[in-house]
């Protein structure tokens, strides 16, 4: 790392506005406020989903706070940086995901974790949601647009490598998240649409050959999505209370700390996967829409600084990480709604645990970095 890729620049007059000091620190104003804003209501859902266990509450906002730092250095970093450490980084990151299927920490039945001396316990799985797209966007980055499909080739490759890896542990809902991290760098280096059509069929026509690769419970969440009343205490469990504490929540909602889903304990993982419900079943529809305004504008900024980046690097990289937000959102809400299996997706900066929000929040940085620094 050189003395031009960390840039601090700190406002020098006391007359500058809050925004004007934030861009001199590479943070994009409207992008952090709405990121605060989905914090924020997520340690207050949070709080009301662990009944105000208060231990549970400052970790998770300790770990939103180690998150915003993380944010805040990943845009002083320049996108030259970014570009030159990609390779190494995709690499650092598949030889962590080897050494977790030899030497990991099994948890509940998945080998998922690495403790290195030193370090606390971490998931290197997390880590290949920044490091595929990154990868794929160095390696777009001066080929000829839309790519050939001996491009197209080379960059599925990059992407089955980890997620083949990461659904040996077995981690399902995260492979999917870091191929369609990959993924969506193809789509916006412009494949073209029958291409997209050709992969669709072959898919299709293969999903026999994987059903028989899932393992016994893949296969029963996958039967449970198209009827759930077909094992109500068990594996229709999950779905048919979330869908419960949802819809019982009407257009206001039960109040703040009033849900009898999460608190009587019939809500599974209502601090983690299934904790939309609690925003749905307290806030109501109202409460929910609020929350998904806020994720749109989130997307929509990100895109915006997509479209605006100086070369095709920023483009994809910046599009991807923002698209892959999306993409946690999308299938943790259907995953909650009964729409898709249960794969384990949490919903994005609102769940409990620190791995995820810390990588999305510096991807954000990623991008603020992108947006913020007109030379590379």
């Amino acid at each position: 790392m050189s003395n031009q890729d960390f840039i601090r620049s700190f406002p020098q007059s006391a007359g500058l506005s809050a925004s004007q000091s934030l861009r001199m620190m590479h943070i994009d104003p409207i992008l952090m406020l709405l990121l605060l804003g989905v914090v924020g209501y997520g340690l207050v859902i949070l709080y009301s989903a662990v009944d105000r266990d208060s231990s549970i509450f400052s970790a998770q906002a300790l770990r939103m706070c180690l998150g915003l730092v993380a944010l805040v250095l990943a845009a002083q970093l320049r996108p030259n940086f970014y570009l030159r450490w990609a390779p190494m980084l995709y690499v650092l990151g598949a030889g962590l995901l080897i050494a977790v299927l030899i030497v990991g920490v099994k948890v509940k039945g998945s080998q998922r974790w690495l403790e290195l001396p030193g370090l606390p316990r971490f998931q290197p799985s997390e880590l290949m949601k920044i490091a595929v797209p990154m990868m794929l966007a160095w390696y777009f980055r001066d080929r000829p647009l839309p790519p050939t499909v001996k491009d197209i080739a080379v960059a599925l490759v990059l992407i089955a490598v980890p997620a083949a890896l990461i659904m040996q542990q077995p981690d399902l809902g995260t492979g999917i998240l870091v191929a369609a991290a990959g993924l969506t760098v193809i789509l916006l280096a412009g494949v073209y649409w029958r291409w997209m059509l050709y992969a669709f069929l072959a898919m299709a026509a293969a999903a026999p050959a994987v059903w028989y690769v899932l393992q016994e419970y893949q296969r029963q969440r996958i039967l449970t999505l198209f009827d759930p009343q077909s094992d109500p205490l068990g594996a229709g469990w999950n779905i048919i209370q979330s869908t419960t504490a949802i819809g019982s929540g009407g257009l206001f909602g039960k109040g703040l700390f009033q849900g009898t889903q999460s608190h009587l304990d019939f809500l599974p993982e209502s601090q983690t996967d299934f904790i939309i419900a609690v925003v749905g079943e307290e806030l109501g529809f109202f409460g929910l829409l609020g929350l998904l305004l806020l994720y749109m504008a989130i997307v929509a900024r990100g895109l915006v600084i997509a479209s605006q980046a100086q070369n095709n690097f920023g483009r994809l990289l910046a599009g991807a990480l923002t698209l892959v937000f999306f993409v946690y959102l999308f299938v943790n809400i259907a995953m909650v709604a009964g729409l898709l299996p249960v794969v384990g997706v949490p919903l994005p900066l609102v769940s409990y645990g620190g791995t995820s929000a810390i990588t999305l929040l510096a991807g954000f940085g990623i991008i603020m970095s992108i947006r913020s620094h007109k030379v590379w």
